[in-house]
C-alpha cells in the first residue's frame, strides 16, 4: 500500500495573475506543500530530516505537469499526493490538484533524497512508512 495525502488550499489574491486566474508557478507551491504534508502525515517532520549529522532533504529532480483547467481567486482546491515508487535515492510521486471532483492539474514528480551535497538513499524507516520499495 502506498502512502497518500490530501491537502485543502484556498486560492488567494497573491496566487493569481492580473486576471484573477491562478498563476502557473502557484501550483508548484501548492504541490510542494502537498509533498511536505504527505511526509508529515507519516509522523516525520521536515525539521527531523534536517537536524543532526545525517541531515536529509528532498529536492525535485524532474516534474511533468499538465495544466488542464484554470483555478480562480477564492476557489477551494484539493492537492492529492501519492508516493508510487522508490529506487535508491529517488522517489516517484503523483499529484493532482482538484476543484471538487474536477481535475485541474496533474503532475508526475521525481524527488531525490539529498544530504551533504549529494544523493542519499531514502532511509529504510521512511521507505516503509511511504509504503514503497525498490
Amino acid at each position: 500500500m502506498t502512502a497518500s495525502h490530501s491537502l485543502s488550499v484556498r486560492v488567494y489574491y497573491e496566487d493569481t495573475d492580473f486576471s484573477g486566474v491562478v498563476y502557473h508557478a502557484s501550483y508548484l507551491r501548492f504541490m510542494e506543500r502537498g509533498r511536505t504534508e504527505l511526509i508529515r502525515s507519516l509522523g516525520v517532520e521536515q525539521r527531523e530530516l534536517f537536524d543532526g549529522e545525517t541531515a536529509l532533504g528532498f529536492a525535485v529532480r524532474r516534474m511533468t505537469i499538465d495544466f488542464l483547467r484554470p483555478a480562480v481567486m477564492d476557489d477551494l482546491l484539493t492537492v492529492e499526493t501519492v508516493s508510487v515508487a522508490a529506487r535508491g535515492a529517488t522517489m516517484d510521486v503523483e499529484q493532482r490538484v482538484l476543484r471538487g471532483e474536477e481535475v485541474l492539474v496533474t503532475a508526475q514528480v521525481k524527488v531525490a533524497c539529498v544530504g551533504g551535497g549529494r544523493a542519499r538513499r531514502i532511509p529504510d524507516g521512511l521507505r516503509r512508512r511511504l509504503g514503497i520499495a525498490d
